[in-house]
């Protein structure tokens, strides 16, 4: 097969969409299909797009509104002459904005199966534009939902993410695809290697964190919680926060209040060996992030071996089995009583033993072997339903059939869109 993706946000960007599509292109390839990724450039030195292998880079305005997004410049003809080489048989979306709408276009006009991957819940992220308010966040919501409908299927991370978007009005079929992970690669991290380097003595007891560090990821709450159990646990005991972001002077400047910046360790982002290394540095890890669609950083660490201590939330609670590879705790949890938790995690060392075990077990159940094989299902039976209707096929076309198609699609795009925004205005004026 051949697969076009869509995606806003790319290596070397770190974060859970950038990683997703690159593991799944990368083992997509492996079985022989090929796959085109869209996606925009990005300022950092180690990119080097003209070396790249099956990724076409857009232009792009950087570090969008003050966050680590690039928003890309519209290059239509450059994009389907790439597309166009490839000859996809499947277009598969990651993002319902900007390439997203690039992505419907791509698919569209060629009469091919759209897929979109609902990553992420965007009603989460409105603080990266100037009108945060939940009249923002509704038309997130709605505008999501809006783009999931001009597709053929929707694929969901997880479970509760399924079923959220289902409640909320997405029409295709939904299909389940948690992004795999490589079990063996986290599971065999050099720990000891990670703490020598970054100066961390190997007999002190380590609680970790990996992500990107934004104002979504609820890290203030847990940078109070952290704070609070390292006053009342062993002097030595320290906080290994991996990632970068908007949010890191704020960590920085809450430890510091406290004169516990010693007992930060803050190494930046990290690849490759060194983001498995610094898993397998942890003992254990903490997460406090409402806005996931699959806690793909949890099962990373459990791959590891690392037990987890997470609030219960989409995408969170499928990973997490509360007293048995970890605590799940009620997503309103003070971070007084997250604090608790983490203390007794470290004065009960047999339940921590006995959730090493079954963190390693879960991981299992995440390989990257099974959801790429569920994705490859999926394209399949795409493919089939499409073959069905044999006068729709693309070389059947005159030019006056794609000029209408063409049309069309910005028709609905814009209905879409429109429709989206009438919905949240009209709520808003029953509420008056």
């Amino acid at each position: 097969m051949n697969i076009c993706m869509f995606t806003n946000t790319y290596l070397p960007h770190v974060g859970g969409v950038a990683r997703s599509v690159s593991s799944f292109a990368e083992d997509l390839r492996k079985r022989d299909h090929r796959v085109l990724v869209v996606a925009p450039t990005f300022p950092q030195d180690d990119a080097l797009p003209g070396e790249e292998t099956g990724v076409l880079r857009v232009p792009a305005i950087q570090n969008f509104n003050g966050s680590d997004f690039s928003v890309r410049i519209p290059l239509p003809f450059i994009v389907d002459q790439k597309i166009d080489s490839l000859m996809p048989d499947v277009i598969h979306s990651h993002h319902p904005f900007l390439l997203g709408d690039t992505a419907v276009r791509t698919a569209y006009r060629r009469n091919l199966p759209l897929v979109f991957t609902h990553h992420t819940l965007y009603e989460k992220y409105t603080h990266y534009v100037s009108l945060d308010s939940d009249i923002m966040k509704r038309l997130a919501v709605h505008l999501t939902t809006a783009y999931a409908n001009l597709c053929t299927r929707v694929v969901a991370p997880s479970r509760s993410i399924a079923d959220l978007i289902a409640e909320r009005g997405v029409k295709p079929p939904i299909v389940v695809i948690p992004t795999g992970v490589d079990v063996d690669f986290f599971q065999s991290g050099n720990g000891a290697d990670f703490r020598r380097l970054h100066g961390i003595p190997l007999d002190v007891p380590v609680i970790g964190h990996l992500g990107r560090l934004a104002p979504e990821k609820n890290l203030e709450y847990l940078t109070e919680a952290v704070i609070d159990a390292l006053k009342k646990i062993s002097a030595k005991t320290r906080f290994l926060l991996v990632g970068a972001g908007p949010s890191e002077s704020r960590i920085l400047e809450m430890f510091t209040d406290e004169h516990l910046q010693d007992r930060l360790v803050m190494p930046g982002k990290q690849s490759g060996l060194d983001l498995s290394n610094a898993y397998n540095a942890m003992d254990l890890f903490v997460f406090s992030s409402k806005s996931e669609t699959q806690g793909m950083v949890l099962v990373e660490a459990m791959a590891a071996g690392i037990p987890v201590i997470a609030l219960d939330a989409s995408g969170t609670r499928e990973v997490v089995a509360d007293n048995r590879n970890g605590r799940l705790l009620p997503e309103n949890t003070s971070s007084q009583v997250f604090a608790e938790t983490i203390i007794n995690f470290f004065a009960n060392r047999d339940n921590a033993h006995s959730w090493r075990k079954a963190a390693a077990c879960t991981a299992h159940e995440f390989s990257r072997d099974a959801s790429v094989e569920k994705l490859i299902g999926m394209y399949q039976s795409l493919l089939e339903e499409n073959a069905q209707n044999e006068s729709m096929k693309k070389d059947t076309f005159d030019p006056w059939d794609k000029l209408l198609i063409s049309l069309k699609t910005e028709w609905e795009i814009l209905s879409e869109k429109a429709n989206a925004i009438i919905h949240v205005v009209q709520e808003e004026y029953l509420k008056k």
